[in-house]
């Protein structure tokens, strides 16, 4: 069972959000809260699988509270989720450690099945955020991909990564098996020195990896 719990300043869209969790048979809403003020005593009461955090929380906004928990409780999974596209607030999210992005206004389903990919090792993002973060790469002056060692698939396996694509869609956009790129993502890890999806697309934004 995948246990979640829920950051958002909103009591309808909270309430909305853990409907839609309880609906599907392998997923539980197990917390909801309107800010992040007590956020250390909330993970240790309910120790979440995942967290769905928005970005512009009162007190403490979603990107110090992703920080926190980054730094304190690294085995939780975060969602950021915000109602625009802004670059600005995405890389920051991504520098401080969340590993997936997606807007508001993404349909039920497709926020489900961010969930599912950040369970698999995925980043998820919605298709905007997913430009936007090209878009960063574009304001790179240049590739620095050679000094990590990184393979021609490694770099090929790495840009789809940044767009958002979950290990399933690498797999059959390549036509390769999933355990491939299972290899082929752990390398990339341990080349980059990162410890999971999220991670290698921030490496790949500082160090100017991917020449769009």
């Amino acid at each position: 069972m995948i246990t979640i719990i829920v950051y958002d300043d909103h009591k309808n869209r909270r309430e909305g959000l853990k409907l839609l969790i309880n609906n599907e048979e392998d997923m539980v809403c197990i917390g909801d809260y309107e800010n992040c003020l007590h956020l250390e005593q909330d993970l240790l009461k309910t120790h979440p699988d995942v967290v769905l955090m928005d970005i512009d929380m009162p007190g403490l906004n979603g990107i110090e509270a992703v920080k926190i928990i980054r730094a304190k409780f690294p085995q939780i999974l975060i969602i950021m989720q915000t109602v625009f596209d802004d670059d600005g607030k995405i890389f920051n999210s991504i520098l401080a450690g969340a590993n997936g992005y997606i807007l508001k206004k993404t349909p039920p389903e497709k926020l489900i099945e961010g969930i599912r990919e950040v369970i698999d090792g995925g980043a998820p993002m919605t298709a905007s955020v997913a430009k936007q973060v090209l878009a960063m790469f574009r304001r790179q002056p240049e590739s620095k991909g050679d000094k990590f060692d990184l393979s021609e698939r490694e770099i090929e396996i790495l840009s789809f990564l940044v767009k958002g694509y979950s290990q399933k869609m690498i797999a059959s956009e390549l036509n390769i098996s999933r355990f491939t790129v299972n290899n082929h993502l752990r390398k990339i890890y341990e080349k980059l020195h990162v410890h999971n999806a999220t991670e290698a697309v921030a490496s790949a934004i500082n160090q100017k990896i991917i020449r769009p």
